[in-house]
């Protein structure tokens, strides 16, 4: 009868905590709802059933952006700067100057540049950045101006001019003529496409020595006057062999050999007027 009357002590306990428990936890659940969101609430009810509830969350670092912080960089520095003046925002404190002129006139402070900027109202341009210390240059708006249209031109004759190939040529030196006008008429497609052309004469009678094959060379030389001239002038490589390379002419070689020949023929005439007036003196 004891053992009956404690069991149902027990059980009444256990029941009462139990329900108290519950009641603790109700209104923390009706307070929690009271002051958070809807969906807020439904994240403490999972949390107060024991259920676990995966929310999506941004990483604090992402591994796309640092891979792509380092390409950002990469490009900025990659990036071809404008031959320009940086104003007065000098990032270094010492760097090397040279003046207008062209002179150097050493390490200096850049407040110290700063001044001589201002007593001769000119501009700094930086040239070598990367050096210690970077080397700057005071220049006036005029000479950056035309540096600046010197560096367009080069760019435009550099993208311009395409890849120089070499293309190669061998021959015997005893070639018939209408196997050598063929060759001929392959170097100059070649110069006009400015490739180099690599020609290479080989003699059988080596007794005859390399003057007939120098020879030769000049002769295709002269079939392409205004265009072709000698890379690397001819030479005997190996006995009873010569070769040389040829390149078209620049634009300032061109001039140069027109003046030449104008002078040539100038000087033909004037000695053939000088012999017209001289004729009539030696018959008397």
């Amino acid at each position: 009868m004891a053992a009956l009357c404690l069991r149902k002590l027990i059980h009444q306990a256990t029941r009462n905590e139990t329900s108290c428990v519950s009641k603790y936890l109700d209104i923390l659940l009706v307070r929690t709802m009271q002051k958070t969101t809807f969906s807020q609430a439904l994240m403490a009810m999972a949390g107060a059933k024991r259920r676990l509830m995966f929310v999506p969350t941004k990483s604090f670092c992402t591994t796309e952006e640092a891979e792509k912080k380092p390409e950002e960089k990469k490009k900025k520095t990659n990036a071809q700067k404008t031959f320009g003046s940086i104003g007065r925002k000098i990032p270094q404190r010492i760097l090397h100057v040279i003046s207008e002129n062209g002179d150097s006139l050493g390490n200096m402070h850049r407040g110290d540049v700063i001044r001589l900027m201002n007593e001769r109202d000119l501009k700094l341009v930086p040239l070598r950045e990367n050096e210690e210390p970077p080397v700057y240059r005071l220049m006036t708006g005029k000479q950056i101006h035309e540096e600046q249209l010197k560096r367009r031109e080069k760019q435009k004759a550099s993208s311009k001019a395409g890849p120089v190939q070499l293309k190669e040529l061998t021959f015997s030196a005893t070639i018939a003529k209408h196997d050598l006008e063929t060759k001929i008429r392959h170097i100059q497609q070649w110069i006009d496409k400015k490739h180099h052309v690599r020609i290479s004469v080989q003699q059988r009678n080596v007794a005859d020595g390399p003057e007939k094959m120098l020879a030769l060379f000049d002769q295709i030389v002269e079939t392409m006057p205004e265009k072709a001239t000698y890379l690397s002038q001819p030479r005997v490589i190996k006995e009873g062999k010569s070769t040389c390379v040829l390149r078209h002419m620049s634009d300032k070689e061109i001039s140069d050999y027109r003046k030449r020949e104008t002078e040539k023929q100038t000087g033909i005439l004037k000695k053939e007027s000088g012999n017209e007036t001289t004729e009539p003196s030696e018959l008397q």
